[in-house]
């Protein structure tokens, strides 16, 4: 039943839109930061807006779609930091760009639907930080385990002499894309609740539309004429 539900029309091309933003955000992201600036991380908030609205399957759907983009920006080289950690390691890398965008598009949905029982607007808030959380999380972990990988990135990028591993993966990689994902996740969470809530009320309204033209649908059943009184006649 669950799939049923999940695969109407309606909720399939809703996610058609969100995939088709998580693809035009992640390229400007990467592109902003190929011309030098701060990459501003939109990304996730598409990702949680689906896993919020359309649940756990949907963010994870989405998420994975982030890593995708990930992962073919960096094997293209239009990404150029992950085109040096894959030549490096190439099949750690794009399992580290397909996992860490699955995992927090998946703790998001199921965060929120864990939450959402309870506190609807606690779940969303939940959900939006999470994600930042586990994305930046799992890559931190991926990038210790590929630690000669990185020091071989490190030192075709020029990074400063005596910089240590931890500091350039912690604070140089992760740390300002992590605040401005966390922060924009912040932000925009009480927006996500409002879309979230609108489509939920449009939803539940089509639902109740459906069911009372199903019921008049169905046949009455048929009135039987009442018996006439007999009289007994002596």
């Amino acid at each position: 039943m669950e799939r049923k539900k999940f695969f109407t029309s309606r909720n399939i091309a809703f996610l058609a839109v969100l995939v088709a933003l998580v693809v035009v955000l992640q390229v400007m992201s990467t592109l902003i930061g190929r011309m030098g600036g701060t990459p501003l991380s939109l990304v996730l908030i598409p990702v949680v807006l689906g896993a919020v609205m359309l649940g756990p399957l949907a963010g994870t759907l989405l998420g994975f779609i982030f890593g995708v983009v990930v992962a073919v920006c960096g094997v293209t080289g239009f990404d150029g930091w992950t085109f040096l950690l894959f030549t490096e390691q190439p099949v750690l890398t794009v399992l580290l760009c397909l996992v860490k965008g699955t995992a927090a598009g998946a703790a998001a949905g199921l965060l929120n639907k864990l939450i959402a029982r309870k506190n609807r607007y606690a779940g969303v808030i939940v959900a939006s930080l999470a994600a930042p959380v586990v994305n930046t999380g799992i890559f931190v972990a991926g990038a210790f385990l590929m630690s000669g990988a990185i020091e071989s990135v490190m030192a075709a990028t020029n990074v400063e002499a005596g910089t240590s591993l931890v500091y350039y993966v912690i604070i140089g990689l992760a740390g300002v894309n992590f605040l401005i994902e966390f922060a924009i996740n912040a932000v925009a969470s009480p927006a996500i609740y409002r879309v979230a809530e609108l489509f939920t009320s449009r939803r539940r309204a089509r639902s109740a539309e459906a069911e009372d033209v199903e019921l008049e649908k169905k046949p009455r059943p048929a009135q039987t004429a009442p018996s006439p009184e007999r009289s007994d006649k002596s």
